[in-house]
């Protein structure tokens, strides 16, 4: 029997309040319908609110704005100078369309492991080049860390390696730690409940680990790590340091671990191997910094879409 009380309007699909989406494409599709669209939001965002008064550079007062038809400008009632949105931003010279930038910014935003380049060109339809340089753009200039303010509180370290596991011509446990140090080192830091940070280091022993520690957390915080031997020097630097003993087994003991960190890696390891297959050592801080991001901004009040937005916007 038909069901009279079948609920929602496929003609006028809408978010459910359960879905774990901020964001949803036929949102995405209802807001950014075209070029203009996505040119009006930028007009609004950088210089006018309510879409038609801005500061006129040449006037050097509040004037009236309207679009113009032929340029992606607006242009001042008064004098006619033209007004570029796109100036300065990861846009400007870019002759791609606006709505397939905002497009790659929502893919890029919205995939919790992360988008290849390849798969960017088959979204959008464009040629690889212009997908990897969209891609590129986005990652290195959007998805960085908001500042230098070190972290703080209870602060998890740990390090580990990017890239292959030892082949099996590494068969004593030297070749293989000798294969393993040979490898780029990763060191993350994260805030327990708060923010992460991975930096690529020259070494994972020595006077590399223990300035990238003091360089990116604060000396107030209670560090917690591994019982790898070359954090010991760090219980100097810091009012306390923690220490759980890997070597034993024991990988909680109360709410002292690395258990946070850890799951960082372990997201970030499964998306880059998914998405990347392979990224070279001299790539390797930027794919960082996108990951830190999206476990940085998951949380924020506006979805990861609009983050990356007001940060296109306000550049």
């Amino acid at each position: 029997m038909y069901n009279v009380f079948m609920a929602a309007n496929r003609n006028d699909p809408t978010r459910k309040a359960s879905s774990a989406s901020d964001f949803s494409l036929v949102e995405f599709m209802q807001t950014y319908p075209d070029d203009s669209a996505c040119l009006d939001r930028l007009w609004r965002e950088r210089y006018a609110p309510d879409g038609h008064h801005a500061q006129c550079p040449r006037c050097e007062r509040e004037r009236k704005f309207h679009r113009t038809k032929t340029r992606a400008s607006y242009t001042c009632d008064s004098c006619g100078l033209h007004v570029h949105p796109m100036k300065g931003t990861i846009f400007e010279k870019s002759t791609t369309s606006l709505q397939l930038w905002f497009y790659a910014m929502y893919l890029m935003a919205s995939t919790r492991c992360g988008i290849s380049a390849k798969q960017l060109e088959r979204e959008l339809g464009v040629t690889y080049k212009t997908a990897h340089r969209m891609m590129k753009k986005i990652r290195t200039e959007l998805m960085t860390d908001e500042g230098d303010e070190p972290l703080s509180g209870d602060v998890e370290v740990d390090e580990t390696s990017w890239g292959g596991k030892p082949r099996s011509t590494h068969r004593t446990r030297a070749e293989a730690a000798a294969f393993r140090e040979a490898k780029p080192t990763v060191l993350g830091m994260v805030e327990r409940g708060g923010r992460v940070r991975a930096r690529v280091i020259a070494s994972r022993r020595g006077v590399p680990l223990s300035r990238a520690v003091k360089a990116n957390v604060n000396p107030s915080t209670i560090l917690y790590t591994d019982d790898w031997r070359p954090y010991r020097p760090l219980k100097r630097g810091f009012i306390d340091h923690r220490v759980i003993n890997h070597s034993a087994g024991l990988y909680v003991d109360g709410d002292v671990h690395t258990n946070t960190i850890e799951g960082f890696f372990g997201n970030m390891k499964t998306g880059m191997r998914g998405a990347y297959k392979k990224v070279s050592p001299a790539y390797l801080q930027s794919y960082l910094n996108e990951y830190a991001w999206r476990y940085n901004a998951r949380y924020q009040r506006h979805s990861m879409f609009e983050q990356l937005l007001l940060r296109t916007a306000h550049t």
